[in-house]
């Protein structure tokens, strides 16, 4: 979308940058999941998916199978996601 014009090269760089804690925080919280150490708090994942970390949060919940399956989790998740792609789309306009 960046190339044709639609979205701004400072919006892709933020859902790059954002999409890359999240993938990462993911494999973090499941690695602390698996070994019973601190864990991230899952508000703190659905805030990074509003920000607009939803794509690599989504690429996380896949590659580690992390939160996939928790249904309470994936509704507020795909609220946040919603809200995310709104807001841009909104400001945007």
């Amino acid at each position: 979308m960046t190339v044709t014009g639609v979205l701004p090269l400072w919006a892709a760089a933020w859902y790059a940058l954002t999409s890359a804690v999240a993938f990462a925080l993911y494999g973090l919280d499941k690695r602390a999941a698996q070994r019973g150490t601190w864990r991230t708090p899952e508000r703190t994942l659905q805030l990074l998916a509003f920000a607009g970390g939803w794509p690599g949060a989504l690429l996380g919940q896949s590659v580690f199978r992390h939160k996939h399956r928790k249904a309470a989790f994936q509704g507020v998740f795909a609220l946040c996601a919603l809200a995310n792609v709104a807001s841009l789309a909104a400001l945007l306009r």
